[in-house]
């Protein structure tokens, strides 16, 4: 390796014919920064002496006459030498451009032995809040000028003006963390330390007032609380001052509202999707509830984390309004559990990068929320042994800094509290006191049946219980109770392996009899718990873990439904919102929660006339066709629609089924179970990382897609409820006994209500247009289809159409959106 300065970088940026093995460079660009400023720069285009292919010449702009015309490398390979030879290398994917580069080098008769800096990778370290690190992206996050994408001495100058960036962060840093970061940069890929030692050396020890050093760890301090200020009684006003647009429906929303919380009752309201609720109720209650506190739960924790970013900033900076928002403590990271793996040998690389990254971030988070990193999932094998558990021990080396301790301790004094409803009903049965002295609205109050019933369930991992029941074998000396130990593995074994072959659930009741009676005489403490889940008077199933279909769980629900009203205090005032609120004219969600008495109002649903809804009525029957043959046909409308060029949501019914297209499809994409959490997957692709997102589960309802001004949504199959799953079946129960149709008053209602929902996501604002495919030719073919057809189209237009016809129908509403944005555009300047 050379000699090369510690304080002298030589950014390189190659264009080529190919990224392959074969590659040939077509143009160089070499900028040159000496103590931390650009002093030289170079360009030239090499000439290959071959065609281009239309993507490289697209992409870079070059043409096969104008390199004809270029030098050869060898004319080149003298001048580009002398700049790089002792400095030390940098690039935006390094290994790239350095073995290329060097390669050529080699066969002109010069070594390149330069160390290597990936900028990639320093940009993964010092910015784990980012979802990607291309440099377009980085680019565009940094504020960094790019004018030419693709263009070598263009991206060469950005990665350079990257690296000055990056370096200057790290002068920033106090001088503790860099040595920190320092011992654990040798698991690093490349040289990429050599610019953190460089920083190091000229670092002087001064500390920045932001932060705090406790036990090696940088922390950044709370901020201090704002004074809020006082709203205007005006609504339109208070929209005005957030800097949004004024929406009538807003509006009169807003207005019901205040009628509803001057009469100090419990109530629900329904309003359409797409016109603002989250501040519509929000500002009114924050004006009249001027001393009670407030509680928000949402239905996923991706909404929750949307509000935070978007509503609950916006209310920060006008109003300096804190809304706090709580979680369970899996979410947070555990300061002590860092500290104590931090400086432990890792052979795992990624892992230590990581640790990495969590020493960044804890300089610049107040929350300490998992969920700020940028692509937590790459890390999910590693976070069991990170995340917080709910426990802080006296001897904890951080209890005043730890984050779920101070969330807890704001929590109490905060006068707005944003939550999930999994937590929330979690919460409640522990501890109902938890929502005094509050009014607690329930977003999409409809997806709260769901979390009551997920509340009444319980599951094991067999496999876990199987290690477990090994380990006490091992010490166990009680000769029955070893045997009761032995009996219980080997059903459980017996139960991985049949329901991984295919057994269904109703071919096990011996087994789960078995272990019914096993556990009933064991003996043991610590096994109590699960003697009580197996013997006690509930229904039980097989499943696997929605994250590793190699995972067998056994599930357990209690007979009856938790009902909301019973959790809560008897003098908590609720407010349910939806677009989605009523189910049928026999059925209420207000019964279903426990509140009979509780007024319903609605809002006049206005069409939506930026969206339309397309029908296929000769696509396969789901129910007569076999799942592989339906993936390929849904594959394949995905492939055509795929020429518009626009954002693609995929809402699937089942996991199975999701990853069957994902696995057909040759074209980038995003699939739930495979690239990611839910969350983060919603980031990339709002960000334009891939045009197409597979996704199920909270996809159809609670998040919104409100960044691409215009989404094609494809729903293969009509959300129809499992009737199999225990809130069905329960709630059927129910129905039959008050002499009720499930069916009619309530399956097909909720199927209804599901895919108003999912249509809703996409039409998020004004300007925001939206095309729904719903493939499932049963919405055209069987008597209930008809319902549903007409109640979808009081809403938005809707048309029954052949696949033959479906693009065609599609570039119409294209087209005739962009007329109209047009038309709109030309008013506005008059």
């Amino acid at each position: 390796m050379m000699n090369a300065r510690n304080d002298r970088y030589v950014v390189v940026d190659l264009e080529a014919t190919s990224t392959g093995s074969k590659a040939k460079i077509i143009q160089v660009g070499i900028v040159v920064i000496e103590n931390g400023e650009i002093i030289d720069q170079y360009a030239t285009d090499v000439n290959p002496h071959e065609p281009l292919d239309s993507h490289i010449k697209e992409l870079t702009g070059l043409t096969d006459q104008r390199l004809a015309a270029a030098p050869e490398f060898s004319q080149v390979a003298g001048k580009i030498f002398e700049l790089v030879k002792d400095g030390i290398f940098v690039a935006h994917n390094v290994q790239f451009d350095a073995n290329l580069l060097a390669e050529f080098l080699f066969f002109e008769g010069y070594e390149l032995r330069t160390p290597r800096v990936d900028t990639v990778e320093l940009a993964q370290v010092l910015y784990p809040q980012f979802e990607k690190y291309n440099l377009g992206i980085l680019c565009q996050e940094l504020g960094i000028e790019l004018e030419h994408a693709h263009t070598a001495l263009s991206d060469a100058q950005a990665t350079a003006e990257l690296l000055l960036y990056m370096r200057q962060k790290l002068f920033e840093l106090p001088k503790g963390l860099l040595e920190s970061l320092l011992n654990l940069a040798d698991n690093l890929l490349y040289e990429s330390y050599l610019v953190i030692e460089e920083v190091y050396q000229q670092q002087s020890l001064l500390s920045s007032p932001d932060l705090m050093e406790l036990h090696g760890l940088f922390l950044k301090k709370e901020s201090k609380a704002l004074v809020p200020r006082k709203l205007s009684k005006d609504f339109a006003k208070n929209i005005s001052l957030l800097g949004l647009e004024e929406r009538p429906q807003q509006l009169e929303f807003a207005e019901k509202i205040e009628q509803l919380l001057e009469e100090h009752q419990t109530s629900f309201i329904q309003a359409q999707t797409g016109l603002g609720k989250t501040y519509g109720y929000l500002l009114p209650v924050l004006n009249l509830e001027s001393q009670a506190g407030i509680l928000v739960s949402v239905p996923t924790k991706i909404l929750q984390n949307q509000i935070m970013q978007e509503e609950g900033q916006r209310l920060k900076e006008v109003f300096h309004m804190e809304i706090h928002s709580l979680k369970g403590p899996q979410n947070y990271l555990k300061l002590d559990a860092f500290h104590q793996v931090l400086h432990r040998p890792e052979s795992n690389r990624l892992f230590t990068r990581f640790k990495m990254q969590l020493l960044i971030w804890l300089t610049e988070t107040e929350i300490g929320d998992l969920d700020e990193i940028g692509q937590l999932y790459r890390y999910q094998h590693f976070l069991p042994e990170l995340v917080h558990d709910g426990k802080l021990s006296k001897k904890s080396l951080f209890a005043t800094e730890d984050f779920w301790k101070r969330g807890q301790e704001k929590a109490k004094t905060s006068r707005v509290l944003l939550t999930n409803h999994a937590y929330l009903v979690t919460r409640l049965e522990d501890n109902p006191e938890f929502v005094d002295n509050r009014l607690v609205i329930l977003d999409e109050a409809q997806k709260m049946l769901l979390a009551l019933e997920n509340l009444a369930q319980q599951a094991y991992r067999l496999e876990e219980l199987v290690t477990q029941i090994e380990k006490s074998l091992e010490s166990e000396e009680d000769l029955v109770q070893k045997r009761l130990l032995e009996s219980i593995g080997f059903e459980c074994r017996y139960l991985m392996e049949h329901y991984q072959s295919g057994l269904k659930n109703g071919k096990w009741l011996d087994s789960l009899e078995h272990l019914r009676q096993h556990f009933s005489e064991l003996a043991l403490p610590e096994y109590r718990e699960l003697a009580n889940f197996f013997t006690s008077d509930r229904e039980f199933w097989l499943a696997t873990a929605e994250k590793s279909s190699k995972d067998v769980l056994i599930c357990s629900s209690k007979k009856g439904r938790f009902i909301l009203a019973d959790l809560l205090p008897e003098d908590c005032r609720l407010l349910g919102v939806s677009a989605t609120l009523e189910i049928s004219n026999r059925v209420s969600l207000a019964d279903l929660l426990g509140f009979p008495d509780a007024p319903l109002v609605r809002l006049d649903v206005a069409k939506q006339e930026q969206q339309e809804v397309f029908l296929v009525n000769d696509f396969p029957l789901v129910t007569e066709v076999s799942p592989v043959d339906y993936a390929s046909e849904v594959a394949s409308v995905i492939r055509r629609l795929q020429a518009f060029q626009k954002p693609i949501l995929v809402l699937f019914t089942s996991k199975e089924m999701l990853l069957a297209v994902s696995d057909l499809l040759d074209q980038p994409h995003l699939a739930q179970y495979k690239n990611g959490e839910p969350s983060q997957l919603k980031k990339r692709f709002e960000k334009g990382e891939r045009q197409i997102l597979l996704g199920t589960g909270s996809f159809w309802e609670g998040v919104d897609f409100s960044t691409h001004p215009c989404v094609i949504q494809v729903i293969p199959r009509l959300p129809f409820q499992n009737p199999q799953e225990p809130l069905t079946k329960k709630l059927n129960q129910e129905l039959r006994q008050e002499g009720k149709n499930p069916f009619y008053d309530y399956q097909l209602p909720m199927t209804i209500i599901r895919l108003k929902q999912a249509l809703g996501r996409t039409v998020r604002r004004p300007n925001q247009g939206s095309v729904a495919v719903i493939l499932d030719s049963r919405v055209v073919s069987k008597r209930y289809g008809k319902q549903i057809a007409q109640t979808l189209s009081k809403e938005r237009t809707v048309q029954v159409l052949s696949r033959d016809q479906l693009e065609s129908a599609v570039a119409d509403f294209l087209q005739s959106r962009r007329n109209r944005m047009k038309e709109k555009s030309k008013k506005e300047k008059r």
